[in-house]
């Protein structure tokens, strides 16, 4: 068994799958800041207008484009700059160190977001359906 040759089968079927992972959370996120659901006291008090609305209304409709793939690189490059913003605004002030301030998630969303804008959303999505592109 060769261990390359499989992974290199697989890997843009988890490209796929680790975009959609991503827009979900993403998407999950957004839910909770705008509609509420479910019901958490941090997101209780986000009005549709304020930083955190509008972080919420991004990660709705730009984590439903990534579950989609469609525009991925765009989306995914401005989710990571969201989260890059969230991290320095909300986190770093507290400390700079990750663990104490609770801000490790927003790094690792920002970097996957990164990784998404240069590699694209692999070939289960809209966007390589509308290239036409198949993986053989």
């Amino acid at each position: 068994m060769n261990l390359d040759r499989i992974s290199a089968t697989c890997h843009p079927y988890l490209l796929s799958l680790f975009r959609f992972v991503t827009g979900l959370l993403f998407l999950h996120y957004g839910v909770a800041k705008i509609f509420k659901f479910p019901p958490l006291e941090v997101f209780e008090d986000v009005t549709p207008l304020s930083l955190w609305g509008v972080a919420g209304m991004l990660e709705v409709v730009l984590g439903t484009l990534l579950m989609l793939g469609f525009f991925t690189r765009p989306a995914a490059f401005i989710l990571s700059g969201e989260m890059a913003c969230a991290y320095f605004i909300e986190h770093f002030p507290h400390s700079f160190y990750p663990l104490v301030n609770d801000g490790a998630l927003a790094i690792m969303f920002c970097f996957s977001c990164l990784y998404l804008a240069a590699a694209g959303g692999g070939p289960l999505s809209l966007d390589a359906l509308m290239r036409g592109r198949t993986v053989s």
